[in-house]
């Protein structure tokens, strides 16, 4: 028993030693943007699972995937590259979220079945070319609900056409859909249906960063805070809105966002969140790349402090007139054990090149791993003392099965000693008494059946049976609840044995068998009292 308790927590031990692990991976996603300049090589490959290239464009004559020669070129280059620094990343092309991409084209492309076909085509089509194991529409939303309802019905086509491919071509995965989308889907009337994401998207990008333009007169809710006082407009309660509405967790990926926003102070000495500002700094936009704001900060010496918020998830800092709110290591930290522990498909990166030095990729890198190794540390303390627990609740099962084992065969041997010596108490009272064993008793009784019970009075049923030499017996039972112990019993086969009579039904023998106590007699026939007191009498 022992032995198989052991076996069985060493397998539960084996099985789920991993699997901790590998339910709680998150997938890394980071978007790559071809006409930035930063070359696809120069990209640390071990901080992500997914690799987005951008952009491909829509030609607003054919609707087909329009690419230059260079977009040829880069792509082809960013596939070839992956599959050398590492083949396990899997790579997917994305479509409309390049500097300015013509949204009416894909407004139009997606009003008719026969442009959306032609999208649809082109995409698959050029995917496989440039060896892409998956497509990415960045197109964030809708303009229209008309468009929105459109793009449900891309979404369905398009997963159609991919199944349909992949069928087709046994050789090949099938193409993963994913898109990039609004942080809420209540944030405009034209955000995509969540019944097509559901059905047809493996998964989508949400776009949680930037949720209005800023006022410029107060930071609230200008940045990608995960959790705002004064506004809606925050990480939570997007994320919230997507899961009420019915889009699964596991379907959605949270954006980290490696750029800030810079704002022209109104007074230098005036550079807290909510300060006043008269407008955007250093760009019209205001816009600028996380590797702008370190190089920033670095170009104005030590004396830079960077305060980081926890109530708004970001950091910011001022250098003279110019207020800078971004993310940096703690904020990124906190957004990777958010999608943790909202149990989200992972996280997005927009965009690698804006990084700096890998800093904000390795800090999400690390904080997944580490959230891995808490979770196996769990296992690898929880295990052990379950496993101990098990086994210790084992030995003590089987210890005093043991125990009880060793009592039962001691009462039985004690129970066969003293039936041995009240047999012999018994034959030496009465040589002519013989003892039955219960296997004779049950094979004339019928096991005491009900159909052989004669009746039952204060000491026990009584049962009639047959013995195998034709001899008609009555089996008188002492019951479990009779108040007769066995010394009573042994005095009274001792006393009948000694009272044989004519007018008395004679004893045969006993049985003491397995803690049975039963006399067996003649069997009387049923006649009256009269006959065996006067007529045996008469007739003798």
């Amino acid at each position: 028993m022992a032995s198989k308790i052991i076996i069985l927590v060493l397998h539960i031990f084996i099985f789920s030693e991993s699997l901790p692990a590998r339910a709680q991976t998150l997938i890394k996603v980071g978007y790559w943007d071809s006409g930035d300049g930063f070359p696809i090589s120069d990209v640390n490959f071990a901080l992500f699972t997914h690799l987005m290239c951008g952009f491909a464009d829509v030609n607003s004559t054919t609707y087909e995937l329009s690419l230059s020669p260079s977009d040829e070129e880069q792509f082809s280059n960013f596939t070839d590259t992956v599959k050398i620094k590492n083949p396990s990343i899997t790579t997917l092309l994305s479509i409309g979220g390049g500097n300015n991409p013509n949204y009416s084209t894909y407004s139009s492309m997606s009003a008719s079945s026969s442009s959306r076909k032609s999208f649809i085509d082109s995409s698959i089509k050029i995917a496989r070319l440039y060896g892409f194991q998956g497509l990415d529409l960045s197109w964030n939303s809708a303009n229209t609900s008309r468009d929105k309802y459109n793009i449900g019905i891309l979404f369905k086509e398009w997963r159609a056409a991919v199944d349909l491919e992949a069928r087709n071509n046994s050789s090949q995965s099938q193409l993963i859909l994913t898109a990039k989308v609004a942080h809420s889907p209540l944030s405009t009337a034209a955000a995509y249906p969540v019944d097509s994401i559901r059905q047809y998207l493996n998964w989508v990008h949400v776009m949680t960063t930037g949720y209005s333009k800023p006022t410029w007169t107060n930071f609230t809710g200008a940045h990608a805070a995960l959790y705002d006082p004064n506004s809606v407009s925050n990480t939570e309660y997007g994320i919230t809105e997507w899961i009420e509405e019915g889009l699964s967790a596991d379907k959605l990926v949270l954006c980290l966002p490696f750029y800030g926003f810079a704002w022209t102070l109104v007074k230098p000495e005036d550079n807290g969140i909510g300060a006043a500002a008269t407008g955007p700094a250093l760009y019209d936009d205001g816009l600028v790349t996380y590797k702008e704001i370190k190089n920033h900060i670095k170009n104005y010496g030590p004396n830079v402090r960077v305060m980081y918020n926890s109530t708004y998830v970001v950091n910011y800092c001022s250098i003279g007139k110019i207020w800078f709110g971004f993310d940096d290591v703690e904020a990124v930290r906190v957004k990777v054990s958010y999608a943790k522990e909202k149990k989200l498909r992972g996280y997005y990166v927009w965009e690698v090149s804006y990084d700096h030095y890998w800093m904000l990729s390795r800090a999400a890198a690390e904080e997944d791993n580490k959230n891995r190794q808490n979770k196996r540390l769990l296992w690898a303390i929880v295990l052990p003392i379950t496993a101990a627990c098990i086994l210790l609740i084992g030995f003590l099962l089987y210890y005093f099965c043991w125990m009880k084992t060793l009592k039962l065969k001691a009462k039985a041997s004690k129970d066969s000693a003293n039936s041995q010596a009240d047999a012999g108490d018994f034959n030496r009272t009465d040589p002519d008494l013989r003892e039955y064993s219960l296997a004779d008793i049950e094979a004339a009784t019928d096991r005491l059946s009900i159909e052989n019970k004669l009746g039952e009075g204060g000491y026990g049923p009584v049962y009639k049976g047959v013995l195998p030499d034709g001899q008609i017996i009555a089996v008188k039972k002492l019951s479990k609840t009779s108040t007769q112990g066995f010394e009573e019993f042994k005095n009274e086969v001792m006393l009948t044995a000694k009272l044989q009579h004519l007018n008395l039904i004679r004893v045969l023998g006993f049985c003491i068998d397995t803690q049975e106590h039963m006399l067996i007699y003649e069997y009387m026939p049923k006649r009256s009292l009269d006959y065996f007191l006067f007529g045996m009498c008469l007739t003798a």
